[in-house]
């Protein structure tokens, strides 16, 4: 093994990341090494090089670090103190970092712990590169037989829209509608987690093509076209004018928010989860509260999330459409991101 590894790295605010040379980490007390099988891209890597530089003094980012927060691979190494670890296991790496000691942490809600503030590739080295050094093995979750090249879009995609789903779960009983909007990569996994955990019909919205179809053979019952004029029109005529009872918004720009606001039922839950940059506006008297309906949103989902998802994934329960993409392709990976012409997730192998 050499002593240098290839990275994909943001060197300077405001400036593309680089593909890097640099020392391969050594686990210290505590710390685990992980030999990287893929790591997922996210929407939000895309925003990684937009990022001020403000956000060192705010959320205690520091420069250069690793991209990458969706990873799978395999037990490398560890330093003293780390116990129960196999060499050579293949293991999928929680998302949102957490401290494990807090109140959030203490009741299960992991994904608001503060230390997620500063995660693996997002401040701090993440997992598109060919190794990956954990504070401690917290994160960690074996893997049972699926392959950890596919595991890591699972652990942030999977994870973030399963939680989404099971915000709204139990009011999606039979007779009750269910609506997605954007059937990306969370999109359609949301679909899945809907098909499995209830009874409700769902009506998906997507403005490409391609993702329609696939929408559709995911288990969406109904696709509309999210260019449509009058699309929460048309959600109450295909709901015989109820509306949609959950409403999960993995877009979240100005027109799916208003669009998921007048498209909700009475007592309906409105999940925002996109990072479109859209604006709720909610005069008192709104359409919220003539309905008594509520929003929420959240980042990330929480590690009982992963484990169960994964768990899914290992019964071959969930498709997870990867394109694959080495790592001197990772340029290339993040353009065909940000132009939509990736129907499932990108996944960068070492």
């Amino acid at each position: 093994m050499t002593d240098t590894m290839r990275a994909y790295r943001m060197i300077h605010w405001q400036e593309p990341p680089v593909l890097d040379e640099v020392k391969v980490p050594e686990p210290g007390p505590g710390q685990v090494r992980i030999k990287v099988a893929g790591n997922g891209l996210c929407q939000s890597d895309l925003h990684m090089p937009h990022i001020p530089a403000a956000m060192e003094e705010l959320m205690g980012w520091k420069m250069p670090f690793t991209l990458g927060h969706e990873v799978g691979g395999w037990v490398d190494r560890w330093g003293p103190g780390v116990t129960g670890l196999v060499e050579g296991q293949a293991v999928a790496i929680v998302s949102t970092r957490s401290c494990g000691a807090c109140l959030e942490c203490d009741a299960g809600a992991d994904n608001a712990c503060d230390s997620n503030h500063v995660g693996r590739g997002y401040g701090m080295d993440g997992g598109i590169a060919d190794y990956l050094l954990l504070e401690n093995d917290r994160p960690i979750i074996p893997l049972a037989g699926l392959d950890p090249k596919l595991a890591g879009p699972f652990t942030d995609a999977g994870t973030t829209s399963y939680h989404g789903v099971t915000r709204v779960k139990e009011r999606l009983g039979r007779g009750r509608t269910a609506l997605v909007i954007g059937a990306g990569g969370l999109g359609g996994f949301a679909i899945q987690y809907l098909k499995i955990l209830t009874r409700a019909r769902i009506i998906a919205v997507e403005i490409d093509a391609k993702k329609r179809e696939r929408a559709l053979d995911l288990g969406a019952d109904v696709c509309l076209d999210g260019a449509m004029e009058d699309l929460a029109g048309e959600i109450r005529k295909l709901t015989e004018g109820r509306g949609a009872d959950a409403v999960l918004d993995f877009v979240g720009n100005d027109a799916t928010i208003a669009t998921s606001i007048a498209a909700l039922a009475k007592l309906g839950g409105y999940i925002l989860i996109g990072a479109g940059e859209g604006r709720l506006d909610m005069p008192l008297m709104s359409a919220l509260a003539s309905k008594s309906a509520w929003v929420t949103s959240f980042i990330g989902g929480t590690i009982s999330d992963t484990r169960e998802v994964l768990a899914l994934a290992d019964q071959g329960m969930l498709r997870n459409d990867v394109e694959f993409f080495g790592i001197e392709e990772a340029p290339k990976a993040m353009e065909a991101l940000e132009a939509g012409r990736l129907v499932g997730r990108a996944v960068i192998v070492p």
